[in-house]
């Protein structure tokens, strides 16, 4: 699969960028991401009555002579985070429609250039089957990131992807140090809401990333056809099936969808987590500069 979207004007533009955290950071140090903590920056916070045991390097001697007790000068701490990226790469997400997985793949190259950029740690892992798989390893700085990139572009979609298990089995999964964005259409049987629950017990910032194709949002079949479940192993599979559509169906399929996006949106709410669902017809930078700025994550 070629993606289109991988271009050097496309990462330029998101260059004016960053992420900001909903919640305090437990991650690294030598980032850029201001905590409620104090740390050892070169920014001053505040004052504090010195302690038994504190260091003595850090007691400011111009206000002893002025007061005769002992102060503590503290300073603002930033932080790294990591970005973890779970993309589906399950048939449905781009095997009998490329440009839908060109789109997300480009979605997570984004979110994977914003990290680098703002000095964080990203990595994806690729949702096949029961397992997510990490090709890359921990990436930090750009040079790694666009050599993963290049990979990443290339990638094929097929089989079918549990949600569940592939989130919470994978060992990388930090406590309460950055955010975790899982990008699929969630046309799945497995178990989505134990995967958001699992993060949100991680205490991780989480987002859910729901990409549809236009026909997938508003279907134009009508009378009889043959439906083929793209994930279907043979013919035989029960998700395989003849059937006349007709406006109650297409109806049913309608609300159908609807409710799915509803719960969707319901449970991340009840986690604290944001949902964003986009159709693959809206520019990707739209997308980026819109949609996302209204959850809070970019500014």
């Amino acid at each position: 699969m070629s993606n289109k979207y991988l271009n050097d004007r496309f990462f330029s533009r998101l260059e004016a960028l960053a992420f900001n955290l909903k919640s305090s950071l437990t991650g690294y140090f030598g980032g850029k991401h201001l905590v409620t903590t104090y740390g050892q920056t070169v920014e001053f916070a505040d004052f504090r009555e010195y302690q038994l045991g504190d260091d003595i390097r850090r007691i400011d001697w111009n206000l002893f002579s002025r007061f005769e007790k002992y102060f503590l000068k503290l300073f603002t701490d930033e932080r790294q985070m990591q970005v973890q990226i779970f993309l589906d790469c399950s048939a449905s997400m781009g095997k009998e429609n490329p440009k839908k997985g060109a789109y997300a793949v480009a979605a997570a190259a984004a979110m994977g250039f914003l990290a680098v950029h703002n000095m964080d740690k990203v990595s994806f892992n690729l949702m096949r089957g029961d397992r997510s798989e990490n090709p890359f390893g921990t990436i930090v700085g750009k040079n790694s990131f666009f050599r993963a990139i290049s990979n990443l572009g290339d990638l094929d979609f097929d089989g079918e992807t549990d949600l569940e298990k592939c989130v919470t089995g994978c060992p990388d999964t930090g406590t309460k140090n950055g955010l975790t964005l899982i990008i699929s259409d969630f046309f799945t049987e497995s178990d989505w809401k134990k995967a958001v629950s699992y993060l949100a017990y991680k205490r991780r910032q989480i987002m859910l990333l729901q990409v549809l194709t236009p026909e997938e949002i508003d279907p134009s079949y009508s009378g009889r056809v043959n439906l083929i479940d793209s994930e279907s192993q043979s013919v035989e599979d029960p998700r395989n099936m003849k059937i006349r559509i007709n406006s109650s169906l297409q109806k049913a399929y309608e609300e159908a969808l609807a409710g799915l996006k509803e719960d969707l949106r319901s449970f991340c709410m009840r986690w604290n987590a944001d949902f964003i669902s986009v159709s693959t017809a809206q520019p990707i930078e739209k997308v980026l500069f819109a949609e996302f700025f209204k959850t809070g994550l970019l500014s």
